[in-house]
């Protein structure tokens, strides 16, 4: 069984931001609950797989989604914070005022030479999840095409 999280999106200035997606570097990303990270050891460059149920923007609504399943890299730095790829931002016009709803189901590690590790086999995890009241963000930059 998975780990059910709630997420925001992190990203640098919205500037930065423009740039990096224009050149197909990393500019989004969220974080891994801690107990996920802390259990499984995610080291940087390990993928993690998933299954997106929702994205939220500023306002608290929900963004129509079509692709529901994810296979996203761990940065290069830590396996803590999991990068959103260029091309899906820009689908989805997604900036750091976004919230991502989704399923953990398990984790392929770097080096390739182990399977997929399944996260909590046999039972439901749900420690990271972002209160619906406090999507409803004040303020909120719009999304800037690269």
């Amino acid at each position: 069984m998975p780990e059910r999280c709630r997420v925001i999106i992190c990203a640098y200035d919205p500037m930065q931001v423009r740039g990096y997606l224009k050149s197909g570097e990393r500019a989004l990303w969220w974080y891994l609950p801690d107990e996920l990270y802390a259990d499984y050891q995610v080291q940087p460059g390990d993928r993690i797989k998933g299954t997106l149920k929702a994205i939220y923007n500023a306002k608290g609504e929900e963004v129509p989604v079509e692709d529901r399943d994810f296979t996203w890299p761990a940065s290069k730095e830590t396996g803590f914070a999991v990068l959103v790829p260029a091309d899906f931002a820009i689908k989805y016009q997604l900036t750091a005022f976004h919230f991502l709803e989704m399923e953990i189901h398990s984790i392929i590690r770097a080096d390739g030479n182990q399977p997929a590790t399944e996260v909590y086999r046999g039972e439901m995890k749900e420690r990271k999840v972002w209160p619906a009241d406090k999507m409803k963000l004040n303020y909120s930059v719009a999304f800037m095409a690269p």
